[in-house]
This record gives structure tokens, C-alpha cells and sequence, in this order.
């Protein structure tokens, strides 16, 4: 059942992988040019900036501080040389199109445009309408059972998972979180805040499907199964975030954990009798043509709508199936379990 967010937190690492690495844009000669006039003089074109007044190397050329930044845009972290690039790519992009040709990545991302200072803005509306719906599938699946299923004499659930589901929850709704800051404004911060709470919603996905599927039940059990596995995803984060934001490796430790998982998946669904298991082969199913949708990898529409963003859209509904099948999950196994106590 932890197949659908391995899906959802593997593209997102791929597609930013893939995005790393230098791009045409940045190396045409007419931007390079661009953006170094414009951090000397302030200017793209015949537009302007007062208080640009920079040195390549970030430092103010004259003036005290209030003179350079405003504040509205201190708190975003936009300086002199993040919109000099803007802005010569946005004026660089618009001689590309009146020579009929296409757009190109520019520092291994695609040319969008800004609203309101955000940089991916339809990026940033979409995960907070997944962020919506996992807050809605959480919900949903606690009012289910603790409100409409039958709870034990100690007003506990009768579905054991309930408390790992909860975890899951909040592990999604945090992920989606710093998924929507970090396409607003892409910085170190940002970004390793959206790696981290990624990888630690992987390795949690991980240790979900193995216990679900083993039908582990037993606390001392669980700790030994999961005690291991929670150590290796803290490690491997405490090392992104202290030691080296490796890319490379941190794709080879989630390819790991995602494949891992669905092939403990795979088998338990081929054996498992469960009744609402097509819910999880549709989720499977469509997580595979989001993933495939976000391969073509197209320029922005318009400046807002990429490929990532219809991926984004896609997850939508199958975060709705997604819990549906949880909550269904909890009403067979509570009612499984009422059987034997009858």
C-alpha cells in the first residue's frame, strides 16, 4: 500500500536529477553577456533596477543596504544575480522565439515565469492541492476508524496499522509541504528540506510495505524490523543535509528502496485475496503513465505548465484512490478481526 508514494518521491528526485546538469541556456554567449552587464549596471535592456547595484561577487557596490534590496524580496532570497538571470533569460527567450526557435533549460531548468515573485507558481498550486488531498485522505481515514468502526473496550482501533498510517499521513502532508516552498523559491535551504522530508517519507513507505505485508503485528517485531531501516534513511539524510548534497548517491539509495518495495508489493498483491486490491493495481497503473508523462520532459506552456506539472495533476485523484484503498483496508481487517472475537 506504500507503492503509490514510492512512485510519487522517486520521479520527483529523477526529474530533478536530470535537471542538474549545465543547459544550453546557460552557456549561450548572448545570455552569459547579459547577465554579466546586468549585474555591472543594473540593466536588462532598457529595464532598470535601482537598487541592483552588485558586484559579481554579491557585494554591494555603494549605498547602505536599504538602497539595493527591498524587503519584500529579502525574505525570498531574490539577489542581484538570481534576477539578472531572470530577466536576461525571460529577454533572451523572446529572441529565441522571434527567430522561430525553441526554448532551452537555463541552469538545468526550463525558462517559467514568476507571479507574485513565485517561481513555479503552478507547480506550487498543484502540491498544495496534493498537500489538500493527503490532508483530506488523513482525515477521512481517522474519522473512519475511530468514529464509524467499531473500537475496542480501551477505545482503541481494532485495525492494527491505524498508528502507522498516521505517521504516513504526516510524513506525506510534510513532503507536499516543502514541495510547494521549494518550486516557489529553489535555494540550499529549500532544497534540502524537500530532499529530506522525500527520502524520509521513502524509507517510512518502505518499512510500511514490509510490515503490511508481512502481517507483522507484534511491537517487539516491528521495532527489530524497523529499528535498522529508520537508522540507515536518518544517516543517509544527516549526510545530505551536513556532509554532501550527493545527487548521485542519493538516487541510488532511493532506486533501492523504491524497488524494494515494489517488488514486496507486487507479491503480496498477487497472492493477497484483498477486495479492493484493484484500487491498488489502478493506483499502480496510473502512477506508471504520471511517470511517463513526466518523462517527455516539455517546455513550459506559456511559461507556467511543464511536464512536472501535469505529473502533479495526475497525482491528484490517485492520492484520493490512494486513501480510499487505506480506508478500505481498515474496514477488512476490523472486520476480520471482529469475526475472530465473535
Amino acid at each position: 500500500m506504500a507503492l503509490f508514494p514510492s512512485f510519487v518521491v522517486l520521479v520527483v528526485l529523477c526529474s530533478f536529477l536530470l535537471s542538474v546538469d549545465a543547459s544550453d541556456g546557460d552557456t549561450d554567449l548572448i545570455y552569459k553577456g547579459c547577465v554579466e552587464q546586468c549585474e555591472k549596471s543594473g540593466c536588462v535592456g532598457d529595464r532598470c533596477f535601482q537598487h541592483y547595484k552588485f558586484s559579481s561577487d554579491g557585494k554591494p557596490i555603494d549605498g547602505p543596504w536599504y538602497m539595493h534590496e527591498p524587503l519584500y524580496l529579502e525574505w525570498k532570497q531574490w539577489d542581484c544575480r538570481t534576477d539578472c538571470r531572470y530577466h536576461c533569460m525571460l529577454a533572451r527567450e523572446e529572441e529565441r522565439t522571434k527567430l522561430g526557435e525553441t526554448p532551452v533549460k537555463y541552469h538545468g531548468k526550463w525558462p517559467f515565469r514568476r507571479i507574485y515573485g513565485v517561481s513555479g507558481p503552478v507547480a506550487v498550486a498543484l502540491s498544495a492541492l496534493n498537500l489538500a488531498m493527503q490532508f483530506h485522505g488523513w482525515v477521512s481515514f481517522f474519522i473512519l476508524v475511530y468514529y464509524k468502526l467499531p473500537l475496542r473496550p480501551d477505545k482503541k482501533a481494532y485495525y492494527e496499522y491505524t498508528g502507522l498510517w498516521h505517521i504516513y499521513g504526516i510524513l506525506s502532508m510534510n513532503a507536499w509541504l516543502w514541495s510547494a516552498v521549494f518550486h516557489s523559491r529553489a535555494v540550499d535551504l529549500t532544497e534540502k528540506l524537500n530532499y529530506s522530508s522525500a527520502v524520509a517519507l521513502l524509507g517510512f513507505s518502505l518499512i510500511l510495505a514490509i510490515l503490511r505485508a508481512f502481517n507483522v503485528r507484534d511491537e517487539a517485531t516491528r521495532v527489530m524490523v524497523s529499528a535498522p531501516l529508520v537508522a540507515f534513511v536518518t544517516t543517509h539524510i544527516m549526510y545530505l543535509n551536513f556532509y554532501e548534497l550527493n545527487y548521485g548517491l542519493n538516487m541510488k539509495v532511493s532506486m533501492l528502496m523504491a524497488v524494494v518495495q515494489l517488488l514486496i508489493w507486487a507479491i503480496w498483491a498477487g497472492v493477497s485475496s484483498h477486495p479492493a486490491r484493484w484500487k491498488l493495481w489502478t493506483v499502480v497503473v496510473g502512477g506508471v503513465v504520471a511517470m511517463i508523462l513526466e518523462t517527455y520532459d516539455f517546455p513550459p506552456y506559456m511559461g507556467y505548465v511543464d511536464a512536472h506539472a501535469v505529473w502533479n495533476a495526475a497525482n491528484i485523484p490517485l492520492t484520493f484512490l490512494w486513501w480510499s484503498y487505506i480506508r478500505d483496508d481498515a474496514e477488512f481487517r476490523t472486520s476480520a478481526l471482529l469475526k475472530k472475537v465473535k
